[in-house]
This record gives C-alpha cells, structure tokens and sequence, in this order.
C-alpha cells in the first residue's frame, strides 16, 4: 500500500521516518505521524516509556537510539520488540535517531545495534509484556500467569476473546523501569524472530521514493558549501569577495579559517565556491603516503603495551629450530561513500535542530551544543538516511558545516559536499603495520607466537578526531568518536601455550582517523590468518584440516567445517599451483563475538596481474538470528566492500594534501568483478544474539591472500593487492 504524505506533514513529525512497505497479510503500512507529540516522554534507557508507547488503536512505537545504516536494523528491531509483545510487526512503528524522543543507546557502531540496542529494547518490551499482564489480570479477575499476549491483545491462554492492549494503556505511560529479570519468550515458541520478514526499506530505495538526507528540505532553506583549503593545516589569511559578484545572492560566511558560501539556488553556491579566491599559509606538514610505511615502525611512539603474554613466547622462539616470519601492511582507506556527504541545520537564537545521517547523534549533540553555547535539551539531532559509512565518513564534518553556516545566516542550511571532498577529507580508516613470528612443534601444532604491532593510538578521549568546520573556525571541541579497538585479534584462535602480542603506539596518525569497517579488526585477522596458512604449508598440511587440528572450540569447528563444504574443499597440498587457487582463514571476532569462516577461490592473470575472485563461501555464527535474510544480506555486503578494500583500495597523498579524490584514483570494486556468494548460517536461536555488521569483513583479505598462494606460490602481504604488487610478485 502507498502512503502518501507532504512536506508539511512530514516537518510535523519532527522528520521522522516515513516508511511504507509490504509484509505479511495482517501487516500495514506504517507512518510515523504526529511524532512530535512525544517530545517530553522519558528518555532514560532504564524506563520502559523511553523505549516504547502502546497507542490506543493498540499500534506500538518503538524509540530506537541506534539507526539502520543499511543492516536491517528496522526489520530486526520490531521482530525482537514483537515478539515479547505479542504484537503483529506491522502496527510497529519506528523512531530511530531522533536524540529528542530515543534514549541515547551510544553509537551505532562495533556491531552493537542488534547486541546491544535491540536486546535493551526486547528487555523493555518483556517487561511491558509483564506490566500488559497484570493490567489485564485487574480487569478480568483472571490470574496473570493464567493470561498471554497473542495478536495485540491480552486473553486466556485456552483462547478466547481477549482485551486489546490499546485499552489497557492508550497512550499512557508505564511508569516503570526495565526490569532486567522480565522473562523473555522461549525461543521454541517464536514466530516472528528467526524469520526472512522483509525490510520495509527496500521498497521505497528500489523506487526512488525513499527520503535520504540529500532529499530533506526546508522553507527558506539555502544552500552552502565549505570551502577547504589548498593543503591540510593551512591557515584562511584572505579573501575577495569581488571575485564572485557577477553571481548574485550569494553571501561569504569566514569564521577564523573557516570559509563558505551560502545562496539560495544550490548550483550558485557550487560555482561560488569554486571561484572564490582566497588566500592560505603554506603550511603541508604531511608525511606523503609513500613514507607510512616506515613512519609506522620508526615512531616516535607515545607507548607501548603488552596486550598477551602467555608463556614464554620469546624465548621458546628463540630455541626454535626454524622460525616463520612476515610483516603485513594494511594502508589508509576511505569509506568511498557513494553519494557525498550531506546534512540541513536549523539554528535558531534558542534552538538548534539538524537533520543528519550521524552514526552518532546523541555524541555529536554534544558537539554542537557545546559550540553553540546552548543546553543539550535545546539542540536536536535527528537522524535520515545517508549513503552509507560502516564508520564516520564526511556526515558528521557535513553536519557541523551547516551548523556554522546556518548560525552565521539565521536561515536553515543544507550543506552537501562534492566528490572530492569525500574522498579529499573525509576521516581515513588508519594504517596498520603487524609483523609475525611464530613456529611448530614435532606434532605440526603451533609451538609459540609473536605478533608486533605499529599502530595509531585509538581516538577514545583523545581530540584527534576534530570537525574540520569547528577546528578551522577555532572552537574548541570535545572528543570525537573512538577509532575503534583496532589491536584486537592480534592474537591467533588456535591452540598455543606460548603467545605474546605487543603494541607500538603512535599517538597521531598521518590522516585524520576514523573507526572503519571491522576496524583493526581487519588487518590483525589478514596477518594472523595469513600465517596460519604459511605453518600449515611449513607442517605439510592441508590449510582446513592444521586448522582443525588446531582450533578446540567446537562453534569456530563448526564454521570452518561449514566454509570448507560450501566450495567443496578437497584436501590436497598447497601450493598447488592450481588455475584457481583456493584459500581459507577463520576468527572468532574479538575474541568473544561472532564467529567467521571464509573459504574462497580465484584466479590470477600472470601476465597482467589481476585478481579475480570466482565464488566465496562463508560460514557464519552470530547466536540468535533474528532476521536470517537480512544477515544474510549484511554478511554479502561484508564480503563485497572487504574485497573491495582488499584488491583496490589506498589512499595516496602528498605533502600537503590527498590526492586520491575521485573514483579513478582511488577504484573500488565493480559490478563486473563480484563473485559466486554462498552464505550459511548457523542458527543458534537459544544462544545470545553477536554483531553481523563487521565480523564477515575480517576473513576475507586472508582468504584471498591464501588462495594466491594456492594459485601462485607467492605471498602478498601488502594490502591493495594490485596488479602491480602481484606482478613484483611474480617476478
């Protein structure tokens, strides 16, 4: 069914989301209407009134604090909510993001939207379940234990007619805290969670009706656009305004270094920006990226820590009849977000409201409220869908711009960045060096390790995550979002009574950082997983079955067993100097999440070097699964982009700036190029529920380095594996 609804109505609800979809038959489309009419509700995550509202015609409302960044969270989100209900998923509505009616449930980030945000959400919705129980007990003079919550309403659970839930409460609260021993349902009798229930989203993404970011507008909105300097660090000395008089309408907005142009029509602004001559210091205090490589393991270094020592790894290294070394470099990449970063901020002299597709709102109100010289309550960040990150990207900078720039005017202001500002200054997933030691025992297992890491610091209370707009204007900031912990599985999965991982940190790095898809993760897991595969050749041993021999935990057996079956893995030595070769690799994610397999096969072209990845199976455990197509779904876009950043992708810069800015100096993987996906998925529905969102992302680099290898008999060891590295290779 279409729902149709104006710009006008949709501004009353405070610009929330508007979702029309199909589900099943008792199902109806959804509006999220008149949802302003909720402002002032609790906003405490331990109330249950924070996380939910039952309306009288027994619709529900869900306030969500974590956002759907393209994981399937609208879906899974009312199927755990519904579930403890009794509720059809169809009369949930969903608020997310909006930092004046969600609790602040922390970023949305680390793979914690399901773990962590919907599992407080099922909480709060078993004990409205509970507190539905006994209002119903009250007035039927039934006994609770004796009543059930089944399709909305309160009845006997022989059957029978019941009473709706809109009756019992109507649009009251509940008044009670999230009680965190209310019994959730047995995972037997589930029929909503568990099953491939289709994302409301999609409908509307596939037919160009779905409202982004980019779309939002206001009246009397403008247009802006920042303008960065020439290098990075440069300082605004001057400006000619002259030089833009033949546009009209536009007006120069300089606060310190910071410099924009705001107009009416959007594409003035755009040549606004361009022709506006300024004048910079020359200041370029870069490395080059050419030089980050020795950066990373020279220092100077601000510590270093110790983050495993089991046993006595160095010195049981040192009596090893032969040792297996390899250094691994993983480089700086950018989120390469298709659609440029976008955001409209109303400023008013007492109010700030900014529409965002922040992964943080409820942290960057913070941000902005402090810059603004308001209480938190006056500012609003309300979350709409951008173009994907897995990380912060430009949102949060574009944010901030039309924050300053909305401020300066006393106008609503949409800012939208240009190409070459996402790619040019968006936040960098940081570079990472980690070099192996490690070697055998008589019986082929791992005898001792040692893993060494040159890593930037993580940002967690450190201010080397700055908007670009508020450090260039001058105003003091509080600490951006973490990088991420990007010293995890440092250490390998298998048996080894001797381990040491060690950490060299840098206090800054060559780039503004970000968190980034499986941050660190990623890289640890390509060095470790890459010599797992160089002992198993040293133990001449299939890769699959040394891991098997290696590895005790019977869910991490599972998947590998599971990764292995999906491309019909035969065991047989390796190198195999095969046509295609084949490779695996396998982590259980931060040492207690979710666990991966990946087993995958490609070609290399020895003359020109390419890569082409044929079919990937992957194996995959998250506990509960909640919804298993929308997993699935998230688990492909793990494999695809981490492909992606494996084979393609690098930032370069020079001195002064970065000068990867557009699709062709800086690729990322094509249509052409996707491969063969198998996904299984290991239902373990009486299980917590673990993060999708990164997990998958891990294995890939190493399963791909490994079946070079099969194919090959060389080892790639530096990430992009472009076709050049694999010709250096070869030769």
């Amino acid at each position: 069914m279409n729902t149709a609804i104006t710009r006008r109505e949709f501004l009353q609800t405070g610009g929330a989301l508007v979702i029309g979809f199909a589900l099943p038959a008792s199902s109806i489309a959804q509006v999220v209407a008149g949802a302003d009419r909720a402002l002032g509700k609790p906003l405490d995550v331990n109330d249950v009134d924070g996380f939910l509202a039952v309306h009288p015609d027994s619709s529900v409302t869900l306030y969500c604090g974590k956002v759907d960044l393209g994981q399937g969270l609208r879906i899974a989100i009312r199927q755990m909510a519904a579930e403890e209900l009794g509720i059809d998923v169809g009369t949930i509505a969903l608020i997310e993001g909006d930092t004046a009616l969600t609790p602040d449930q922390g970023p949305t980030a680390g793979s914690s939207g399901i773990m962590r945000g919907g599992v407080q959400i099922r909480q709060a919705a078993a004990t409205a379940r509970e507190a539905l129980l006994r209002l119903a007990a009250e007035r039927t003079g039934k006994p609770a234990n004796e009543l059930e919550c089944v399709g909305g309403s309160v009845r006997a659970k022989g059957g029978g007619a019941g009473v709706r839930i809109g009756e019992l409460v109507g649009d009251k609260r509940f008044a009670q805290k999230v009680d965190p021993k209310a019994p959730l349902k047995d995972p037997s009798t589930y029929t909503v969670v568990g099953k491939p229930l289709p994302r409301p989203d999609i409908p509307a993404k596939v037919t160009g009706r779905h409202l982004y970011v980019h779309d939002f507008s206001l009246p009397e909105m403008v247009h802006g656009r920042a303008i960065r300097p020439p290098t990075v660090g440069a300082k605004l000395v001057d400006f000619d305004e002259a030089s833009i008089k033949s546009i009209p309408n536009v007006r120069v907005v300089r606060i310190g270094s910071f410099l924009g142009v705001v107009a009416p029509d959007e594409w003035d602004a755009v040549i606004a920006a361009k022709m506006l001559k300024a004048q910079w210091s020359n200041d370029s205090n870069l490395i080059g990226s050419a030089a980050v490589r020795e950066w990373l393991r020279t220092g100077p270094f601000e510590g270093e820590e110790f983050l495993v020592r089991k046993g006595e790894a160095q010195r049981t290294l040192a009596q090893a009849s032969a040792r297996i070394t390899g250094e691994y470099y993983w480089p700086l990449q950018t989120h390469g977000s298709m659609g440029p970063s976008c955001a409209v901020a109303d400023v008013k002299s007492d109010r700030a409201t900014v529409w965002t597709a922040s992964q943080a709102t409820h942290k960057f109100r913070e941000t902005f409220a402090k810059m603004l010289g308001m209480s938190q309550d006056k500012v609003r960040l309300i979350y709409l869908d951008g173009a994907g990150c897995y990380g912060m990207n430009g949102h949060d900078d574009a944010a901030a711009d039309a924050v300053l720039l909305s401020r300066a005017v006393g106008k609503p202001v949409r800012v939208q960045w240009m190409r070459a500002d996402e790619h040019g200054w968006d936040p960098k997933g940081p570079p990472q060096l980690i070099a192996i030691e490690s070697a055998l025992d008589a019986d082929g297992k791992i005898a001792a390790w040692r893993t060494e890491m040159w890593l930037p610091k993580a940002t967690a209370n450190l201010p080397n995550v700055p908007l670009l707009g508020l450090e260039a204007a001058g105003i003091e900031q509080v600490p951006g979002i973490s990088t991420g912990l990007i010293s995890q599985n440092g250490a390998p999965s298998y048996t080894c009574p001797h381990t040491e991982v060690q950490v060299h940190w840098h206090k800054t790095s060559p780039l503004r950082p970000s968190n980034i898809r499986a941050p660190g993760k990623v890289a640890n897991c390509f060095a470790v997983e890459s010599m797992a595969d160089e002992l198993a050749v040293a133990a001449k041993r299939d890769p699959f079955e040394w891991r098997l021999a290696n590895l005790t935990d019977p869910r991490g057996i599972e998947v590998l067993k599971r990764a292995a079956a999906l491309i019909e893995w035969r065991p047989r030595a390796s190198p195999s100097q095969a046509r295609v070769g084949r490779g695996i690799a396998y982590v259980h994610y931060k040492n207690n999440e979710t666990y991966v397999a990946t087993a995958l096969e490609a070609e290399v072209d020895r003359s020109s070097g390419a890569i082409r990845v044929t079919r990937v199976g992957c194996a995959h455990d998250c506990g509960l699964v909640i919804n298993p197509d929308a997993l699935s779904q998230q688990v492909e876009g793990c494999i695809l982009q981490t492909l992606s950043r494996t084979l393609f992708e690098e930032v370069a810069f020079d001195r002064g700036r970065v000068t990867s800015v557009d699709w062709a100096s800086y690729p990322i993987l094509a249509f052409p190029d996707v491969p063969e996906i198998k996904i299984d998925l290991v239902m373990r529905q009486t299980e917590p529920p673990l993060g999708a969102g990164e997990a998958a992302a891990t294995t890939v680099p190493a399963a791909l380095a490994n079946a070079v290898f099969d194919a090959t008999g060389k080892r790639l060891r530096t990430v992009p594996f472009t076709a050049e590295r694999v010709k250096t290779a070869l030769a």
